[in-house]
């Protein structure tokens, strides 16, 4: 199809957005932009999220992923289940008995003002990475199918879309990303079901006679017993069930949405519908993948993972509707991980590093500063795509995974800590444990996982001979962030202290 008109898509795509966008910020303020005036329906909370977790790197590299893992990202998800229970009956109760409009407010509430930072930090570090290397992979489809034939470099490309993007959430934050959400997930779907039935169809089968091809490649397989694989099942269960609780119980974008909900029960509500949801379009994602190898195979495609639901959904050999279906769908993927993000950061570093909330002045100083905040969180991530563009990394939802791990390990520690024991902490010592316990976390994991660091990062390590006496072949997975948590974990309590009863009091009243 003639890049022109799938560009033309895109920009009306963006209209809509806008005209949604218009509609509700109008009489927004900082409320409605941090926590969406905590009035936000739950249903719509829930769908729009679907499209937060999944966002486009979901959408492009978990069906690559199918030609060598087959379906075992789907023993993460059943690890998401057992996280998400946690999340809804556990962390939530706790945020909304606390009145929060930031999750890490409870930090400070806890152990003070170096804990509160701390967590803040981490957050803002592993969202913007993380939102900005899914940026980068989205934008590189773009820029390959459209705009490279347009003559348009990256950098414009990449520049377009953040001002879209920012003046769609500039005003309305929260409030107006709950009903963009939901619009983007929407189109994700739609596309996610009819490229499955379109390609299905171009087999020359039906959905059982698809799941029947893919079951004797071997691609059906959930479940890996191979205890030294970082596929392992323990391994990928126990890990997505604490990615999940990192990543989105003690995630500030993904719960200020969900305390956004009036009541604890709507929230709850939207929790466990969300829950259910993402299954089953992870499922359909690895059956798309799936389907997209059967048809590679059919037909001697052979490309790079990330790159083979572009190249197929795009290809002559299908029609202009599914090329334009697939544009839709995975811009629709993209933009709920990243506005999301950024209004989310800008909540952060509003909230909990510069103490908006506390400050004096009027309503519309505090809203100029959390404008330059947006700003500058758009600026980074402008110039972190630049520098993944200069790294040109493939399959980078691996690199999600093991960033996340790293980063979100001293959030788990933090408020596990907090939960589970009633000790109080040196708040001066705390950075130390928050940074040193990563550190440690990386430093096992690249003695277990040598070749993945020396592919990724071109190093020359020279570790194999040692993993191999230490690890005979074990390599760490997804249970990093478990690890890592444990770490910090460990560290809090060799700076901590009983309680006194003044202090037992207080953490009563927390």
């Amino acid at each position: 199809m003639s890049p022109q008109i799938l560009f033309s898509f895109v920009i009306g795509y963006f209209v809509l957005l806008l005209g949604v966008a218009w509609y509700t910020s109008r009489n927004s303020d900082n409320e409605s932009f941090f926590i969406g005036n905590r009035n936000s329906n739950w249903m719509l909370v829930a769908f729009g999220m679907i499209g937060t977790s999944l966002s486009g790197v979901t959408f492009v590299s978990v069906p690559g992923g199918v030609g060598t893992g087959n379906f075992y990202y789907f023993q993460v998800v059943l690890g998401y289940l057992l996280g998400y229970l946690v999340i809804a009956f556990v962390l939530l109760p706790l945020y909304y008995r606390m009145n929060l409009t930031s999750i890490y407010t409870y930090l400070e509430k806890r152990f003070g003002i170096n804990a509160h930072k701390a967590g803040a930090f981490f957050f803002i570090l592993s969202r913007t990475v993380g939102a900005t290397a899914r940026l980068y992979l989205v934008i590189s489809v773009l820029q390959i199918f459209i705009f490279n034939k347009l003559n348009i470099p990256f950098e414009a490309t990449a520049l377009v879309i953040l001002l879209l993007i920012l003046l769609y959430t500039f005003e309305g934050g929260v409030k107006t990303i709950i009903y963009t959400d939901t619009l983007q997930t929407t189109g994700m779907l739609v596309g996610l079901v009819v490229c499955i039935i379109v390609i299905i169809k171009a087999l020359g089968t039906d959905f059982s006679g698809a799941m029947s091809m893919m079951s004797e490649k071997g691609y059906t397989a959930i479940f890996n017993w191979k205890i030294n694989e970082s596929s392992f099942a323990l391994k990928h269960i126990v890990g997505g069930m604490f990615i999940a609780i990192a990543m989105t119980g003690l995630d500030q974008e993904m719960m200020q949405k969900n305390i956004s909900v009036k009541t604890l029960r709507g929230s709850q509500k939207n929790m466990m519908t969300f829950t259910a949801v993402l299954m089953l379009v992870n499922f359909l994602f690895l059956v798309l993948g799936g389907v997209l190898y059967l048809y590679a195979g059919a037909k001697g495609i052979k490309v790079a993972p990330d790159d083979l639901f572009p190249t197929i959904a795009l290809s002559d050999a299908f029609s202009g509707t599914i090329g334009v279906i697939f544009i839709i769908a995975i811009i629709s993927a993209l933009f709920p991980s990243v506005d999301g993000a950024i209004t989310s950061l800008t909540s952060c570093f509003c909230i909990d590093i510069l103490g908006i909330n506390k400050q004096e002045g009027t309503e519309k100083a505090k809203k100029r500063t959390r404008l330059k905040v947006h700003f500058t969180f758009a600026l980074i991530f402008f110039l972190m795509v630049l520098l993944f563009k200069a790294i040109n990394d493939k399959l980078i939802i691996d690199f999600i995974l093991k960033f996340a791990g790293i980063t979100y390990g001293p959030l788990l520690g933090l408020f596990a800590f907090g939960i589970l024991t009633k000790r109080k902490l040196n708040d001066k010592l705390i950075w130390a444990v928050c940074i040193i316990a990563p550190l440690c976390a990386l430093g096992l994991d690249m003695l277990s996982n040598p070749g993945w660091y020396e592919a990724k990062l071109h190093l020359q390590l020279g570790l194999g001979q040692l993993s191999e006496s230490i690890f005979h072949g074990y390599k760490i997975g997804n249970e990093l962030i478990l690890i890592n948590g444990i770490f910090t974990f460990a560290g809090l309590w060799f700076i901590s202290t009983k309680n006194t009863g003044a202090v037992k009091t207080a953490l009563h009243a927390v």
